[in-house]
């Protein structure tokens, strides 16, 4: 018998394409409004967590330009040409964010300011851990299926906002209710450590293994543990988990 192909059909490939874009559109406007407020409101209630949190979004904005540029070419060899480059910028948004979180949260520990309450920054972070979570997976359900690891990578950044979500949530609402100022920059420190793992996963180009495409004569094999799976990735793969 024939063995069936793991990659999708030209016509099925454009329409997931199509989906990232629109996708990736949605998440930039989205990530957009929210940097604006969360900065400023960040600013106003000198909280470390609200800032980071808000250049974690322009971060996501980048990531997602940067995803938006590779698919925004019609030929999948050219998107398969770029895909190296856009995880390299993702990276590297990571790394920055990180680094700029780290410092500020350390300088705000060692008694440089006390964040204030900050009521708009927590609306914020409850309207993010609620629409977050969607974007994500539909992004990475069609990446996936793409086997575009930069697609994916976009998604895990997407789905890191709805992580920062709830730590920005607990340290902001801790400050409000109890008074420990130092709920944020802790909850900042936490934003910077999952940035860096991302960040490391997409500069090694983790995240999805591209399904391969054969149909050659065979027989009926037997099912194996370490065969790939429905979605086309391999042993060492993580984008179906």
């Amino acid at each position: 018998m024939t063995a069936i192909s793991l990659a999708p059909s030209p016509a099925r490939r454009d329409l997931l394409a199509r989906r990232v874009r629109l996708l990736v559109a949605a998440t930039i406007t989205y990530n957009v409004i929210e940097a604006i407020v969360a900065i400023t409101a960040g600013t106003l209630a000198s909280s470390t967590a609200l800032i980071g949190f808000g250049l974690d979004s322009v971060v996501e904005v980048s990531s997602a330009a940067a995803v938006a540029w590779q698919f925004s070419a019609r030929e999948h060899t050219v998107r398969e040409a770029r895909e190296r480059t856009t995880l390299r910028i993702i990276a590297l948004s990571f790394f920055a964010l990180a680094a700029y979180v780290t410092a500020d949260a350390v300088r705000a520990l060692t008694g440089a300011g006390e964040a204030e309450r900050s009521v708009p920054g927590i609306v914020l972070a409850a309207l993010s851990l609620a629409v977050m979570p969607f974007l994500s997976a539909a992004q990475r359900r069609a990446g996936r299926e793409l086997g575009s690891a930069s697609a994916v990578a976009d998604s895990k950044q997407t789905l890191l906002c709805t992580y920062l979500s709830a730590v920005l949530l607990a340290g902001l609402v801790l400050n409000a209710t109890l008074g420990w100022s130092w709920a944020d920059p802790v909850a900042a420190l936490v934003i910077a450590v999952i940035a860096v793992k991302e960040g490391r996963d997409a500069w090694q180009g983790k995240g999805c293994c591209a399904p391969t495409a054969t149909a050659v004569p065979a027989p009926a094999p037997a099912v194996r543990a370490d065969a790939d799976d429905g979605c086309g990735c391999r042993p060492g793969c993580d984008c179906c988990h």
